[in-house]
């Protein structure tokens, strides 16, 4: 089946297309200099996973159109963030574990 679209929807996709753009290569530019600041490694890793953090979801929000899922999908992504963020703590237990003995 196709589709046809007006003009002034193709242009507001097409303008949001932009601003995304625009936001991911501001925050490009925001990582760069943040690297540039000389901070210490544990803030440099914080502000530049934070960034990536926002990159990443501008992406699969606009590009991948996720901002218009169901429900359902935002339930699928939240359980695989959490079993993420418990794979990233599973080797820190484990080494409080090894230090404790």
């Amino acid at each position: 089946m196709h589709q046809e679209h007006s003009a002034e929807e193709v242009q507001k996709h097409v303008r949001t297309y932009l601003v995304v753009f625009v936001m991911l290569l501001a925050l490009t530019f925001v990582t760069v200099a943040i690297s540039r600041l000389h901070l210490g490694v544990f803030q440099s890793i914080v502000l530049a996973l934070i960034i990536a953090c926002i990159k990443g979801s501008l992406v699969a929000l606009f590009f991948m159109h996720l901002i218009s899922e169901k429900k359902l999908i935002y339930g699928a992504l939240a359980l695989t963030v959490a079993f993420f963020i418990g794979l990233m703590f599973l080797p820190v237990g484990q080494m409080i574990t090894a230090v404790a003995l």
